[in-house]
């Protein structure tokens, strides 16, 4: 991961204890460490629609033009691919620092944004 300490930043600061985050970066941020913990802890036994929501959430910001290059797009897009085949989990870390490295530069980019929380989500 490049940028951990930024990441750990968004983490102490913009993530609740539970419950959906204030904020565009922490709300992506938890989108990303909910979809870890699912995959390794549960190998995506409790996967449901909220999970869904969190990928869709991701993809709605991760995949900007106007922060991203094509190719980072793309990768980031097969990423987000590879975990919604939840059948599959993914169980190493590598692809979920990834996803922490571009919330990081999302951040960077837009700054701190409001979330609107999501009622459908209750995860």
């Amino acid at each position: 991961m490049d940028y951990f300490n930024e990441a750990k930043d968004i983490w102490m600061n913009f993530v609740p204890k539970s419950g959906q985050a204030d904020t565009v970066q922490g709300e992506l941020l938890r989108a990303v460490e909910k979809l870890r913990d699912e995959a390794i802890r549960n190998g995506n036994g409790n996967w449901d629609h909220s999970f869904d929501l969190l990928l869709r959430y991701l993809r709605e910001r991760l995949l900007d033009p106007n922060v991203f290059a094509p190719a980072v797009i793309e990768k980031t897009s097969q990423t987000l691919d590879r975990l919604a085949d939840f059948e599959q989990p993914y169980i190493v870390d590598d692809l979920y620092d990834d996803l922490g490295d571009r919330v990081v530069e999302y951040y960077k980019h837009h700054g701190s944004q409001p979330h609107q929380p999501n009622p459908e989500l209750w995860r």
